[in-house]
């Protein structure tokens, strides 16, 4: 097989419809667009409501901004530290081994939904005050996350 012997599958390429060329084609006189009104007579802009001022023109230019440097964590709430053991060292790390949090790529903050009845030591990026009165009077202890100390063990 050569490349000039290479054709298109049967059916495959048709021809376009060529209109204005006569009624004897099937296409003639109205040209497919039906009979009169704007749309037979040429392009309608898209936004165009038929004079009236359009919706885009209507609405103010601005409404508010969207906050780039907006800083989004990640929840955890009290109720969900239940479930470790008494005793236990709660980080970043063990929150997403167990399934409560799912990545380190935002903090973490701890709010105070939920009861907590066991002694843990919570370590994360930012506690709600409620959260950290359940978790002392629970008897554990609520640590903020210390980027710098980090960044010194690593070196």
């Amino acid at each position: 097989m050569n490349i000039n012997e290479l054709s298109p599958a049967e059916g495959a390429i048709k021809n376009r419809k060529r209109v204005g060329r006569g009624n004897g084609s099937g296409h003639g006189t109205y040209s497919c667009r039906g009979s009169k009104g704007q749309k037979s007579r040429g392009s309608v802009p898209p936004g165009f409501e038929g004079g009236q001022l359009p919706l885009i023109k209507r609405l103010p230019r601005k409404r508010g901004f969207t906050n780039v440097f907006r800083l989004e964590y990640v929840v955890v709430n009290v109720g969900e530290l239940d479930v470790f053991e008494n005793g236990t060292e709660v980080t970043p790390e063990l929150l997403v081994e167990c399934g409560i949090v799912r990545n380190f790529n935002k903090p973490i903050k701890i709010l105070g939904r939920g009861e907590i009845s066991k002694s843990l030591k919570v370590t994360a990026d930012w506690f709600s005050e409620a959260a950290k009165d359940k978790i002392t009077a629970a008897g554990g202890t609520a640590e903020v996350f210390d980027y710098a100390e980090t960044e010194g063990s690593e070196e």
